[in-house]
C-alpha cells in the first residue's frame, strides 16, 4: 500500500512540473517599451554661420585639425550648430562630452554637453584656402598643454542653468586664464560695457581704476583740439586734418604731439579737458608727450573715462562729434570685430599698445532686420613691468580682448533678440537656443 501511494505521488509531482513548463512556454503578448533616446555631443549654437565656423577653428587648435573634421555643422530651426555625432546612450555620451569639456575648458572655450538626437539638417562647410590656414595657425594662442593639464579642473556634464550675467562671465574666464598662467599675476585688467540701445551699463571690472593710456589718450587729444577749433581759437586746416587721420587711423605720436604743442603741451591740455570736461574724465592724468618710441607710462585714464567719452561722443555731445565719429571709423586693425561679429558691423574706436599695456575701446554696430543695435565695449590689460617677448604678449592679450568682444556680442544679441547663447548647462529646449 505504501509503495502505491509513493508511486502515485511521484506521478503527480511529474505532471505538476510538466504543466508548468507547458504555461511557461505559451506565448504572451510582448511589452510595449519605449525605445531609449540617443545622444550627440554639442559644441556651439547660432544665428550665425561664421560664428560656428570661426569657434570649429578654435576647436582645431584644441583636438586637432582631424578629429574637427568629424564634427558635423548643422541645422535646427533658424540656428546653426556644431555637434559631434555620437548616437550613444545618456550616460556613455555624457563620459565622452565630460572628457572633451575638460580639455576644452582648459583653453578657454565652453564646456561641451549632450544634446538630444534630432533630424538635423546638414550644411555643408567649404574647405579654407591652405594660405588661410597657415596665417590662423600663425595666429592661435595657446599656453603649453603640460601647463593646462596641471590646472585642468573637472567639468561637470549636464544636459545642455541659464547664462550666468555678462559680468560673471568675464569674471571667470578672466579667473580661468589666471589659473592656468595666461594671464600673470602682474598683470591687472579693466572692463566696461554699456548697451546704447537700453542705455544700460552691463560690465564694471575695475572701471575707475587709472591705467596707463599708451594711444588711448589720442581721442582726448583730438577732443581737446576740436574744442579749441571750436571756440575759435584754432583752425582745422587741410594739414591738421591728415595730422588727425594720421593720429587716429595710424596711431602716429609725432602727429599727437604735434597737436599737443598747439594746444601749448600736455598740461595745458590737462588743464583744458578738466576744465570743460571733467565730469567725463575724472581720472584723467595726461602729463607727457608720446615719445617716437611710444614708451609712454605716466599718461592715465580710466576704463570709465573712455566709456563715458564714448557714450558722449555717440549721444553728439562733443564737438565736432560726426568728425571724430568718422577718424575713429577709418579701416585700421582693432581687438572688437571678430568672426563671431556680423560682416556689417562698423567699428569706431582706438587701440593703445605699449610693453606694459595691451587696450581697445570703441563702438560697435550691429545691424539687424534694418535695427542698429550700438553699444560701448572698453577692454585694457596692464603689466607692471615690460614684456618680452612683446609682439608675443600682445598679440596673446590682443586675444583677450577679443574673447570678450565675443561674450559681449552674444549677450547684446540675446539682450535685443536676434541672437542668444546656448550655454553647456542649460536644459534642452525644444530647438536649440540662439547664440
Amino acid at each position: 500500500m505504501a509503495h502505491a501511494l509513493r508511486k502515485w505521488g511521484g506521478v503527480a509531482a511529474s505532471a505538476a512540473v510538466a504543466v508548468v513548463l507547458s504555461w511557461a512556454l505559451l506565448p504572451r503578448p510582448a511589452l510595449a517599451q519605449e525605445p531609449r533616446p540617443l545622444y550627440d555631443i554639442s559644441y556651439r549654437w547660432s544665428a550665425e554661420l561664421p560664428s560656428i565656423m570661426a569657434y570649429r577653428r578654435q576647436m582645431s587648435h584644441v583636438f586637432g585639425r582631424r578629429f574637427v573634421r568629424h564634427l558635423a555643422v548643422v541645422k535646427w530651426g533658424p540656428n546653426y550648430g556644431l555637434i559631434y555625432r555620437r548616437r550613444g546612450y545618456m550616460r556613455s555620451a555624457a563620459k565622452t562630452a565630460h572628457r572633451h569639456s575638460n580639455l576644452l575648458t582648459r583653453y578657454g572655450l565652453y564646456p561641451a554637453s549632450i544634446i538630444e538626437v534630432r533630424p538635423w539638417e546638414p550644411v555643408v562647410v567649404p574647405r579654407r584656402h591652405t594660405r588661410a590656414r597657415r596665417i590662423a595657425r600663425r595666429r592661435r594662442v595657446l599656453p603649453s598643454r603640460a601647463k593646462l593639464a596641471a590646472a585642468a579642473q573637472p567639468v561637470a556634464v549636464k544636459i545642455l542653468q541659464e547664462p550666468s550675467s555678462l559680468s560673471t562671465e568675464i569674471d571667470s574666464y578672466i579667473e580661468r586664464l589666471r589659473r592656468i598662467g595666461a594671464i600673470k599675476g602682474n598683470e591687472s585688467t579693466a572692463w566696461s560695457v554699456y548697451d546704447l540701445t537700453s542705455n544700460t551699463p552691463l560690465v564694471s571690472i575695475n572701471e575707475d581704476e587709472p591705467m596707463e593710456t599708451a594711444s588711448l589718450i589720442k581721442p582726448f587729444i583730438a577732443l581737446a583740439f576740436f574744442k579749441e577749433v571750436s571756440e575759435g581759437r584754432l583752425s582745422y586746416t587741410p594739414y591738421a586734418r591728415r595730422r588727425m587721420a594720421a593720429m587716429i587711423q595710424d596711431s602716429d605720436n609725432a602727429a599727437a604731439d604735434y597737436f599737443l604743442r598747439k594746444m601749448g603741451g600736455p598740461a595745458a591740455v590737462q588743464r583744458l579737458l578738466k576744465k570743460n570736461y571733467g565730469g567725463l574724465l575724472q581720472n584723467l592724468h595726461l602729463v607727457e608727450y608720446i615719445p617716437y618710441s611710444g614708451r609712454t607710462y605716466r599718461n592715465k585714464a580710466s576704463a570709465h573715462d573712455y566709456s563715458r567719452f564714448l557714450y558722449a561722443l555717440w549721444n553728439k555731445q562733443l564737438p565736432f562729434s560726426d568728425e571724430l565719429l568718422r577718424l575713429m571709423s577709418l579701416p585700421k586693425p582693432n581687438r572688437l570685430f571678430t568672426a563671431e561679429l556680423p560682416p556689417s558691423t562698423e567699428v569706431f574706436d582706438k587701440t593703445g599698445t605699449t610693453s606694459r599695456l595691451c587696450g581697445d575701446m570703441g563702438i560697435l554696430v550691429i545691424r539687424h532686420e534694418g535695427q542698429e543695435y550700438p553699444y560701448i565695449v572698453v577692454g585694457i590689460i596692464q603689466k607692471s613691468r615690460r614684456a618680452y617677448p612683446y609682439f608675443r604678449w600682445m598679440n596673446r592679450r590682443g586675444n583677450v580682448i577679443r574673447q570678450i568682444s565675443n561674450f559681449v556680442y552674444e549677450a547684446i544679441a540675446g539682450r535685443h533678440g536676434f541672437g542668444q547663447v546656448l550655454s553647456a548647462n542649460a536644459v534642452v529646449p525644444a530647438r536649440p537656443a540662439i547664440e
